[in-house]
């Protein structure tokens, strides 16, 4: 069972025309839905189980430009800048605060990596710096064996996954948007090579723009319209602890583990090293394509066989818009969580900080983070469908990210100037022999 998320109320009016629908409640579709809203649009969010239920309310809670892809500078530094200002913004609390995150270098070649990662984000005006010795043990109090070695980026903040999204989606009502929950999206309608509009569960949306921000189902909401798009799932797991007194403000990441604090006192901890790629009969279609992807993370990757095999085998069959579909039937991606892979990285992080060895782990969970090949996500319109755009891929990046992605996508929508370049985030990069590799992975 995921986190219990603070719950957003469905619109009871459904309407029948829109000028922009989004298709997925997370921290991409409501903050899109904020920005389109908020320059006059017609906006009608359709989300198939509840706001933020899915990966978007289940991530560590990370707003970080550490250790990012040069590729995601541009709009990381944006999204940073709309954190700060976001609960003014919007009248509402996400939890964000600045509290620095560093990453912590296990050898020399891993420091002299983060070395020069922090010159090329200071030529994009991030600042980040090397620590050592005294500086570290100032940030991170109570360590008994530090590295020797880590990158620090003091700018970098966290905000709480179950808030932050609700929080967003709510602003964007008051703002004029229509928000469904509980309102699967069956199939994106077209004609003469261009978007009409969306068929739901409740009926149908007239719209001349539609916003695909479906996470791990993105896929398979564009294979409907004929675009292949290339993505796979990774299993995420997660926990949070009891509250702590005295524990580290900042964020760290460590091979074994990784931290934070949250809000309500507690940490919200994973396994540094270790995530679950299932087996599914798309990890056949695309492995060529994820294969530098294996290569650079093959020692943190674990894959793994079982019934999500076959029940994507299932949800791979068209099902006519008049009959229920395969987001009907799942409202909530809700995997169980690694917990042995846990425990390991709790009892690590005891040995390394004693003020952690009298706390608890109240609760476990996992989500499904949307992979590209380059672990870079898509944000960009399609050449395929006219009105279509695309914003997924988010490769564990997503939720930090989100302010600036939803801003981007609106952007694109309006044709308003791009808060970043978005040549890097374009769909038609799988198709036309460019082949990106990742550099920073998930």
């Amino acid at each position: 069972m995921g986190p219990h998320i603070v719950p957003v109320a469905s619109d009871l009016a459904f309407p029948s025309t829109a000028d922009v629908v989004i298709v997925g409640g997370g921290i991409i579709g409501t903050s899109s839905a904020l920005y389109l809203a908020e320059r006059g649009l017609k906006v009608v969010l359709c989300e198939k189980g509840y706001i933020a239920g899915e990966q978007s309310g289940r991530n560590w809670g990370w707003c970080r430009q550490a250790k990012r892809d040069p590729r995601e500078f541009e709009l990381i530094r944006e999204a940073l800048r709309l954190w700060r200002g976001m609960d003014a913004h919007i009248g509402a609390d996400t939890g964000f605060t600045t509290t620095g995150i560093m990453f912590s270098a296990a050898d020399e070649a891993k420091a002299a990596y983060y070395e020069e990662w922090v010159k090329e984000a200071a030529a994009a005006d991030i600042h980040a710096e090397m620590l050592t010795g005294g500086r570290y043990a100032e940030l991170m109090p109570g360590d008994t064996a530090p590295k020797k070695a880590a990158l620090w980026c003091a700018s970098d903040g966290r905000a709480e996954p179950q808030k932050a999204a609700p929080a967003i989606a709510e602003a964007a009502r008051r703002k004029g948007a229509t928000i469904l929950t509980d309102c699967a999206v069956r199939g994106v309608e077209t004609a003469g090579g261009k978007v009409v509009g969306v068929v739901t569960e409740r009926g149908r949306i007239a719209a001349s723009s539609v916003v695909v921000a479906g996470g791990a189902w993105t896929r398979r909401i564009l294979k409907d319209v004929g675009i292949d798009l290339p993505q796979l799932k990774v299993r995420a797991s997660v926990f949070r602890t009891s509250p702590i007194e005295g524990g580290p403000p900042a964020a760290l990441w460590d091979h074994d583990f990784a931290f934070r604090k949250r809000q309500d006192g507690g940490y919200t901890i994973a396994n540094g090293h270790v995530n679950v790629v299932p087996i599914v009969p798309d990890s056949f279609r695309f492995f060529f394509d994820f294969i530098p992807a294996l290569r650079l993370e093959y020692k943190s990757l674990r894959l793994r066989f079982g019934p999500r095999f076959f029940t994507e085998w299932n949800e791979a069959v068209r099902r006519p818009f008049d009959e229920p579909s395969v987001y009907e039937a799942a409202r909530t991606l809700d995997p169980t969580p690694d917990v042995g892979y846990l425990e390991q990285a709790f009892r690590a992080l005891k040995q390394r900080f004693p003020v952690f060895k009298d706390s608890r782990m109240v609760q476990a969970w996992a989500g499904f983070i949307d992979a590209t090949p380059d672990a870079v996500p898509v944000i960009s319109p399609t050449d395929k469908v006219a009105g279509l755009i695309v914003a997924t891929g988010f490769s564990g990046h997503g939720f930090g990210i989100g302010p600036a992605a939803g801003h981007l996508v609106a952007d694109l929508v309006t044709g308003d100037k791009p808060i970043a370049d978005p040549k890097e985030y374009r769909l038609s990069r799988f198709f036309d022999g460019s082949r990106p590799a990742p550099v920073a992975g998930l």
